[in-house]
């Protein structure tokens, strides 16, 4: 199922993510299933589709290809992130081609987050390419060529997905790499995390033109203290001061709680503005199912 095909329904296109584990899973071993399936499979009557982070945070984990045709396989439709980090142009045309013969749909095309955050920050970056160019590169594989402009013996067939920060400054610079990645196949996309209605609101009215579906996309902040991690150490992303001090007033065991009220609120305000929204839970997901009860009646 491509989420393309969704949006052109006019539905409300609702996504979240999951985190592969740092292990493998191997097929027909006894066990509970793998914590990303299980939290996967506990959303899936709420949700169209399942972001599969690949390496998020630069973080080494099971591979997003492995894990997405894992989540097909529990009736889960995945969507497949693909990085321009750890590969160079070869490997992600080849990742690309596998994803396709596995079954999977939709791609999500981005650049990666840095080494230097992660578990391995000796690797060496790969970078051969940017999310635009992965996108052109996708778009050519989908007509049957690769980037060398040698014929496939059969395209591809992929929905292909990008990611835009209506936090960046100067916008106008944003919204220019925006309308290149729609120039070059993005056929829907999500948002980075954004938590000023006002910021939102302001990108929203810059993109009204462009004619292509937006998500809304929202961290779910699980402590003030995280809150102010991200304020001093993920670039791009501004949590007001007022919504720490919120999650600041409850206790610790309230944080949920909390973390849910935050979370309906600002989907009921912003998400109207948009075609869906994409929940970033970081493993509470059990919120979603509420919270989408919150949220009936908001959402076109």
């Amino acid at each position: 199922m491509k989420v393309a095909e969704l949006f052109a329904k006019e539905k409300f296109v609702v996504t979240s993510e999951v985190g592969p584990v740092k292990g493998c899973c191997r097929p027909g071993e006894p066990g509970d299933q793998p914590a990303f399936i299980q939290e996967a499979v506990s959303i899936r009557d709420y949700v169209h589709a399942v972001n599969v982070t690949d390496n998020q945070s630069a973080r080494m984990r099971l591979g997003s290809l492995a894990a997405s045709v894992l989540l097909k396989r529990h009736g889960i439709e995945p969507i497949y992130q693909l990085t321009c980090r750890d590969r160079n142009r070869l490997a992600l045309q080849s990742d690309l081609l596998s994803a396709c013969s596995l079954g999977l749909d939709n791609v999500l095309c981005l650049t990666g987050d840095h080494l230097r955050q992660g578990d391995h920050p000796s690797a060496k970056a790969v970078f051969d390419l940017d999310s635009v160019q992965l996108l052109e590169m996708a778009r050519g594989l989908n007509q049957g060529r690769d980037m060398t402009g040698h014929q496939l013996t059969q395209p591809t067939d992929l929905c292909l997905g990008a990611v835009v920060n209506p936090n960046f400054q100067p916008l106008d610079l944003q919204l220019l790499k925006m309308e290149n990645k729609i120039a070059q196949g993005a056929q829907f996309f999500q948002t980075q995390t954004v938590y000023d209605p006002k910021v939102f609101e302001t990108f929203v009215r810059r993109v009204e033109g462009f004619g292509v579906p937006i998500q809304y996309g929202l961290v779910v902040i699980k402590s003030p203290q995280m809150a102010r991690y991200m304020n001093e150490h993920i670039s791009g992303v501004t949590v007001p001061l007022d919504l720490i001090d919120e999650m600041a007033g409850v206790p610790p065991e309230g944080y949920k709680d909390k973390a849910r009220e935050i979370t309906a609120r600002l989907i009921r305000e912003l998400a109207p503005m948009v075609q869906g929204v994409h929940f970033m839970p970081l493993g509470w997901s059990d919120l979603i199912p509420q919270v989408m009860e919150k949220i009936k009646g908001f959402c076109r």
